[in-house]
């Protein structure tokens, strides 16, 4: 039997289980990649180029400390370890480089908490390279790492040959994935965020400041990471919390810093001002009631799993289609582990997302006679199509 397709004209349903992703938003901005998602739901709110990889610059260093706060939860490694900062470390990213450091004398010995503070605070390669060389003892090593890691999480639009994001053509992450990497960080290692918002820190009596230009700025805003390189131009991963909704924004390609600022703070004004979150049903809230065929019970009740919320516009909210699609009557036996239906949301300006539903009860498959009886009342009065 065919899968038969109902629609619900007066209900509005909404989503908490797979990502929502606009086709097009009515907003444009000057940077040649970004995304914007609610952090709670996953939610993208606005994207541009979100799925094209791109040089992200410092912005990696992102992956680089997921990786390694991974490998502390897992008592691989202690804050409190000393790390060598090899000669290597000091001569492509310390002092000597040019670029981004925290000032590290070559073959000191260096407490992780440091070097962390380095990393998220300075963007200091010298410290990026000493992590990476410390866990995996070389920063190819650590850069298959994060890879392998990257893989699990379901990133599919990076791939990373460095620690800190030092230009080269194979290096390279998506906005999509740089934001997902971001939502990782703050639901799964929350003790760890806190690093994202600390405004300088010092080392070798050089006192240097967060380089994210909305912290402290902007209200809210409390992560996460900037970058930049001639071939990435400006770009930017931040975080803000607002009246218990959280964003987070990834902008990239932009001609300045200051350019930067500006596209960074009117996005995520217009993303808390344009888009508001709804709770919609319940966990294990019926949705609908269907027939089952062969079965102890003739209907089987269908329910989510799990609270659906969702973050719409209201106009989106106001124009919601909900369509429920299964097969017309369930057949028993019927299990309560295994989604039995779905339902398909629509609404303009939007792609079509799918939730899943379980029939509330397992449903036996019922006797030879009740068998027998329900399929000769099947032929004298058949279900109307």
């Amino acid at each position: 039997m065919n899968p038969k397709l109902y629609f619900f004209a007066g209900i509005i349903f909404g989503l908490a289980f797979l990502p929502f992703r606009p086709a097009a938003a009515q907003q444009e901005t000057l940077a040649s990649y970004a995304v914007l998602m609610d952090a709670g739901s996953g939610t993208v709110l606005f994207e541009k180029n979100a799925d094209v990889p791109m040089m992200p610059a410092s912005m990696s260093k992102l992956m680089s400390m997921l990786l390694l706060f991974d490998k502390i939860e897992a008592g691989e490694i202690s804050l409190e370890d000393e790390l060598l900062v090899s000669v290597d470390a000091w001569e492509r990213g310390g002092a000597k480089s040019g670029s981004s450091t925290m000032f590290a004398d070559p073959n000191s010995l260096i407490r992780l908490e440091d070097l962390v503070r380095g990393v998220i605070v300075q963007s200091a390669n010298d410290a990026s390279i000493a992590i990476a060389e410390g866990i995996a003892g070389s920063e190819e090593a650590f850069a298959t790492q994060m890879n392998h890691r990257a893989e699990e999480l379901g990133l599919e639009h990076s791939n990373f040959v460095n620690a800190s994001g030092w230009p080269d053509p194979k290096h390279y992450a998506s906005a999509v994935d740089l934001a997902r990497i971001a939502r990782y960080i703050l639901f799964e290692q929350p003790e760890h965020y806190a690093y994202y918002a600390e405004r300088d820190f010092e080392w070798n009596g050089i006192r240097q400041s967060n380089r994210n230009p909305l912290l402290g700025a902007e209200t809210g805003v409390d992560g996460l990471k900037t970058g930049h390189t001639e071939e990435s131009g400006y770009g930017l991963v931040v975080s803000a919390k607002r009246g218990g909704r959280r964003l987070i924004l990834v902008v990239n390609g932009l001609g300045s810093k200051q350019e930067r600022a500006q596209e960074a703070r009117r996005l995520l004004h217009w993303g808390f001002s344009a888009f508001r979150s709804y709770r919609l049903l319940s966990a294990g809230e019926s949705v609908a009631r269907v027939p089952v065929w062969h079965g102890e019970h003739r209907h089987a009740n269908l329910i989510t799993r799990e609270p659906v919320e969702i973050v719409w516009t209201p106009e989106q909210r106001r124009q919601l289609e909900a369509k429920l699609i299964y097969e017309n009557p369930l057949h028993a036996p019927v299990s309560a582990d295994t989604p039995v239906a779905r339902l398909v949301f629509s609404a303009p300006q939007a792609q079509s997302v799918e939730v899943p539903l379980w029939s509330k009860h397992a449903i036996k498959r019922s006797g030879m006679l009740s068998r027998a009886l329900a399929t000769l009342e099947a032929m004298v009065y058949p279900p109307v199509p």
